[in-house]
């Protein structure tokens, strides 16, 4: 499955330019030295995939570490994504620090998540996703009005995929019993949840109270797995102001770990009363 979104595109660019650059036993400095028009600090972002990056620069990168012709032509078309925008790259109500995250849901073939204290947006009814912003920001309706169309446009482009990403999803008892939005509420998103579990491709399970202490305590998290592996599986963690993005294989490594635990403590979604 192809990168998606240029920010995930730049990501993908960067670590391939990385491992050439390393396999040429050069260093950042060394590379800025050769008076390619590349800066260190230039070289240092596109490696980073923090900027588009030029065919030119591709090109001129390739020949400096001796990459054949088929990989450059290869790596020179995979630049031309790094200014390609998808729908949300333009979209100002999405923060810039979750495009990255909606780019690589995008190119994910599966994703486990993890939440004790909500419903995750994917998986949100339309009334149940309104109350959630709501209570963010009290008093503007328009916000609200527009969030909650995003996110039900970015619900139908996840489930319209083909193929459709897995979608394993732990939820803590206490996101089913919230009254968010109202009791009505809440029952039309718990029978929203058993909807969508009868999808082959969806596993929703509960983490009841009665397990007591668990190894999810320090709060939710999501993993990506990414088919291209040239683009490691990340971590998500989500806080009001940003989000941090997890990729060492470590780290990777600890939350697989976590969410084997739990997983093994957990009822499905069809059998929670």
């Amino acid at each position: 499955m192809p990168v998606t979104g240029q920010r995930v595109v730049r990501r993908a660019l960067g670590r391939r330019l990385t491992r050439l650059r390393v396999a040429a036993g050069k260093l950042r400095r060394e590379v800025a030295e050769e008076k390619l028009g590349i800066s260190e600090a230039t070289l240092h972002r596109i490696e980073n995939g923090k900027v588009p990056v030029t065919v030119a620069n591709v090109r001129v990168l390739c020949w400096l570490y001796g990459v054949d012709k088929s990989a450059t032509d290869a790596l020179a078309e995979l630049a031309l994504g790094t200014n390609q925008q998808e729908w949300w790259d333009t979209n100002p109500v999405i923060p810039e620090w979750f495009k990255l995250y909606v780019g690589l849901e995008a190119s994910a073939t599966r994703i486990f998540s993890y939440d004790g204290e909500v419903i995750p947006g994917e998986l949100q009814t339309e009334e149940y996703a309104r109350a959630v912003f709501t209570a963010e920001n009290p008093g503007d309706d328009n916000a609200a009005r527009r969030q909650v169309a995003l996110r039900l446009d970015r619900q139908k482009m996840l489930f319209a995929r083909t193929p459709r990403p897995r979608l394993t999803t732990i939820l803590g008892q206490g996101a089913l019993t919230r009254e968010v939005g109202g009791s009505d509420a809440l029952g039309a998103q718990i029978d929203h949840l058993r909807e969508i579990n009868r999808q082959q491709h969806v596993d929703i399970r509960v983490l009841p109270w009665s397990v007591g202490a668990h190894a999810a305590m320090a709060g939710a998290f999501r993993i990506l797995e990414l088919d291209d592996p040239d683009d490691p599986d990340v971590v998500y963690l989500e806080s009001h102001v940003g989000a941090l993005y997890l990729e060492e294989p470590h780290e990777v490594e600890e939350y697989r770990r976590v969410f084997k635990l739990i997983s093994c403590d957990t009822v499905p979604i069809d059998e929670y009363a």
